[in-house]
């Protein structure tokens, strides 16, 4: 099941991707005779979401073939959702090869970005007065369904809801300045796009997945999950000894590479298993 989040009729709501369109949560309701949650963040946080997935994997996929949509050129994609509880993010995290012993590394480098970096597809990224080295990164994000903590990583895809891409931006010269100002380097208005489909049960491994950091229209990056140094599972586990899991959190997992990026270019993330997210650039 693809979910995403349209701008419909002048609010945000949850609708499941379909040929050539979506058809609204809200009409699911009203079809079904049902009350579910009509936002992404409501139908993950009330584990609803788990009631809608069961449905649409049973019968559901079928009906929704009859009921009314919104056809794709006529929706607007919305980042999935803006108010997370944390948005924690993973650096230096690829590898020419794939990773042998993750033993063989240190802990994972980790921050945290807040919700109002967020923005989604075709927003523009708006790059701060004065800067000349902001750059962005492709990245494969983990959502968090189901609250955990201190679990192990055979545990971790119990806890895992799904996967989105995503856009993470940096001012990299105040990161160079000082490493320790990695957060506020990454804290900027509109540094991170988010979306614009959570792909849930639709993966089946995700170590096989490629993410892209691609700019302009030209791949510059290009890397499979396989190798990370943590892959998602890993990384779900540490954080979670270090604090309580909640559902709708996400995670950044790294990225393959990232580009500078200046006014007037378009950046985007490519994943594997859904459409690109897209966002212009503009300098303040």
């Amino acid at each position: 099941m693809k979910l995403a989040t349209i701008l419909y009729q002048g609010n945000e709501q949850a609708a499941i991707a379909v040929e050539d369109g979506y058809v609204l949560i809200e009409t699911i309701n009203q079809y079904e005779q049902l009350q579910w949650p009509n936002t992404v963040f409501e139908l993950i946080t009330t584990e609803v979401i788990d009631d809608l997935t069961s449905w649409y994997e049973q019968e559901g996929c079928q009906r929704l073939e009859r009921y009314d949509k919104v056809e794709g050129n006529k929706a607007q994609l919305a980042p999935l959702y803006r108010r997370p509880r944390k948005i924690w993010g993973v650096g230096m995290n690829y590898l020419d090869e794939k990773p042998k012993h993750v033993s063989t590394y240190s802990d994972p480098v980790s921050f945290m970005k807040p919700d109002t970096t967020i923005i989604g597809m075709d927003d523009a990224v708006k790059i701060p007065k004065g800067s000349t080295n902001t750059t962005a990164e492709a990245e494969l994000a983990i959502i968090i369904g189901k609250q955990c903590k201190e679990i192990d990583q055979s545990e971790a895809s119990y806890y895992i809801l799904g996967y989105t891409s995503a856009l993470d931006m940096t001012e990299a010269d105040i990161h160079a300045e000082n490493h320790r100002y990695l957060t506020r380097a990454k804290s900027f208005d509109t540094f991170f796009s988010f979306g614009s489909f959570l792909l849930v049960n639709e993966v089946e491994d995700v170590k096989q997945l490629c993410v892209a950091t691609v700019l302009n229209g030209n791949v510059t990056y290009e890397r499979k999950v396989e190798q990370m140094r943590y892959d998602p599972a890993y990384i779900v586990a540490f954080h979670s000894k270090v604090m309580t899991l909640l559902p709708g959190d996400v995670i950044l997992t790294g990225t393959p590479g990232a580009v500078v990026i200046r006014d007037g270019d378009v950046i985007e993330a490519h994943m594997t298993g859904t459409k690109p997210l897209v966002n212009t650039v503009e300098q303040l």
